[in-house]
């Protein structure tokens, strides 16, 4: 839809704006009961087979409640249900109000996302389908609306979680055929990560309203000099030859600071306030309102959309030993997060995302990596609003077979980095891609295909650093030539040396001078740490207790401490919190790495971080004076 020019954004797909009620357009959340059915026939494709999209799921066979947003592994009693692999379907009924159904209206039917593979049928037509999780897609809907009169809308959504060498993530599906040992049928979902596959409609399903003639995208890339801030936009218009484009730039409390007409330009803001990271700033996250409106005359009628998309004035930039926002050097001290907890899996929640943010302020992080996957917008524009810098992760984990560098492979990733970039390139938060984490980077053909993925995501987006997550030996490593940043994760005296404290500054240490001595690029620990199930203590401090992960941190803590003088910028913990995982010898009941439980309750670890996190935010001498622990 927009073309590339100089250091605009280029992509070749329709906008996926965030739907915002305006003037011009309305939202009605279907949010809240589904009915829903698992299909548990042998090939999983009965539901096909019977069409289950053409009448009333409960008509076809039997339904059981099924809360939206949420994964439907945990919601039942049935283990059958938590470990489910194929397809699942989900039906809602909705009344359309009768004025959407018009010539006038456009119907727009969005699904924030579904795990992995969606088909969408309204009324028994197939309106969508879409590949991956995590990304949002939308389809039209209005025509099938109109031939079917009074409004009513039967909504069905088939999704499959099976995960294939050629999907991202990547995963192989075994079937075992031994009666002696197995069941019939046996079918076993393999994966190579290390959470649990969650699956289902994880995030919001709506129905919005837009004119015929809309506002469909919108690019902003934005730079200052002295106290000039300066936003260089453009708009994409759908459904008009010849649209009047006004836009408006207003401040915190409303008022109109500056404004331009066109569909594409540059506003010049004067005392601009720039968005600066949480702790960096007495004013962290300030963001301005971009009012986007169009009006025309087609055939004696007014068509009019109006849109406000959230702005932050910031640069970012790296150099061969600093990463700086706004010109001055950015330390990254943060987390790695994941979308997990308790009942509801991955499905947004808002009690948890606000519990999280307070809880990331509470530590003194200025920083998350989405790993290992893009989370919802709503966390995204949390993270614009309180200033926490993202560093943003598309689904690229667990790529450890040689058959998935393939051209199919290729080809989605590519695909999905365009979803991606298109979806979260307006947020200012948004400091850096990073397409994968911890792939078979030494494999021959890893070359090639990083190579060629982060030229792709500069193309689209060559305002932003592009990196991935290593955990590659720094000799072999085919990805790094192509990084802005390298990121390496290691757990030195976890799966190396485990029990072994005093290996830590020896081995840490090497890491950093053999990534730097090769390729004079900053570096980010991206992950470390050590899995503590609450409660357990000892002295001399053991794997698993709260004292070993305070050890391992500290330990790493003292080689930061020297390096970040040099070239290292940032070091995230693993893990934000405990979360789920598939059963194995190695997890108990998940990933015990949190700084926090589950449940949000601290651990010994997570004081010690806060600790830490606030020292150096002090130390960097970025702190307001009078700033201390909230």
């Amino acid at each position: 839809s927009m073309k590339g020019s100089g250091g605009a954004i280029s992509l070749h797909l329709d906008g996926m704006l965030f739907p915002r009620e305006s003037s011009s357009r309305e939202i009605k959340e279907l949010n809240g009961l589904w009915n829903f059915r698992a299909d548990h026939s042998l090939n999983r494709n009965l539901g096909f087979e019977q069409a289950w999209y053409k009448s009333r799921l409960a008509e076809s066979g039997p339904v059981i409640d099924m809360p939206v947003p949420a994964s439907y592994n945990d919601i039942t009693q049935d283990p059958r249900l938590r470990d489910f692999i194929g397809w699942v379907w989900y039906e809602r009924e909705v009344l359309v109000p009768s004025g959407w159904v018009s010539e006038e209206t456009r119907v727009v039917l969005r699904v924030g996302s579904a795990h992995y593979y969606s088909v969408v049928w309204v009324n028994g037509i197939k309106v969508m389908e879409h590949e991956g999780g995590h990304l949002p897609f939308e389809a039209e809907i209005v025509e099938v609306l109109r031939n079917n009169p009074g409004g009513a809308c039967r909504i069905t959504i088939a999704v499959n979680n099976t995960l294939t060498l050629q999907t991202l993530p990547p995963g192989t599906i075994q079937h075992i055929d031994d009666p002696t040992r197995y069941p019939a049928d046996y079918v076993v979902q393999n994966t190579n990560f290390d959470f649990f596959n969650y699956a289902g409609l994880h995030r919001p399903v709506m129905l919005y309203t837009t004119p015929k003639a809309y506002v469909d995208d919108i690019t902003v890339l934005t730079t200052f000099a002295d106290n000039i801030g300066l936003l260089s936009y453009q708009v994409s218009v759908l459904g008009s030859p010849n649209p009047t484009v006004t836009v408006t730039l207003s401040d915190k409390d409303g008022c109109c600071v500056a404004s331009s007409t066109g569909p594409s330009g540059v506003i010049k803001v004067t005392d601009a306030n720039l968005w600066w990271p949480y702790l960096m700033h007495e004013n962290p996250g300030y963001l301005y309102s971009m009012g986007v409106s169009w009006a025309a005359f087609i055939v004696g009628s007014v068509y009019e959309d109006v849109y406000a998309l959230p702005v932050g004035i910031r640069t970012v930039q790296v150099t061969n030993t600093q990463f700086l926002i706004n010109n001055k050097p950015f330390y990254f001290h943060g987390v790695n997060k994941h979308e997990d907890a308790d009942i509801r899996g991955k499905g947004l929640d808002w009690p948890l995302m606000v519990k999280d943010f307070n809880l990331l302020k509470w530590l003194g992080a200025n920083s998350f990596r989405t790993s290992h996957y893009p989370y919802a917008e709503e966390i995204m524009q949390m993270a614009d609003r309180h200033g926490i810098v993202v560093i943003d992760e598309c689904p690229g984990v667990g790529i450890k077979d040689i058959r998935s560098f393939g051209n199919a492979s290729l080809s989605h990733h590519l695909a999905v980095m365009d979803e991606l970039v298109r979806r979260d390139k307006n947020h200012a938060s948004v400091v850096m891609w990073s397409v994968a984490n911890e792939p078979a980077a030494e494999m021959p053909p890893a070359g090639f295909y990083f190579k060629t993925l982060m030229a792709h995501t500069k193309s689209l987006d060559p305002t932003r650093p592009v990196t991935f997550i290593t955990d590659s030996n720094f000799a072999r490593d085919k990805g790094a030539p192509y990084v802005d940043v390298i990121c390496v994760n290691s757990y030195f005296s976890w799966y190396h040396d485990p029990g072994h404290l005093e290996v830590i500054p020896f081995q840490l240490n090497t890491q950093f001078e053999n990534w730097y001595g090769k390729y004079q690029k900053p570096i980010i620990q991206s992950e470390y740490g050590a899995d503590v199930v609450p409660g357990l203590h000892t002295d001399p401090p053991m794997m698993f207790t709260e004292e070993y992960q305070k050890m391992v941190l500290q330990n790493y803590h003292d080689v930061f401490d020297r390096k970040r003088k040099e070239y290292v910028i940032g070091e995230l913990i693993w893990n934000f919190a405990d979360f789920m995982t598939a059963q194995t010898v190695t997890r108990v009941v998940g990933n015990k790495k949190g700084i926090f439980s589950r449940q949000r309750h601290p651990k010994a670890g997570a004081f010690l971080l806060r600790e830490r996190y606030w020292r150096l935010a002090n130390e960097t001498g970025l702190l307001p004076v009078g700033a201390r622990y909230p």
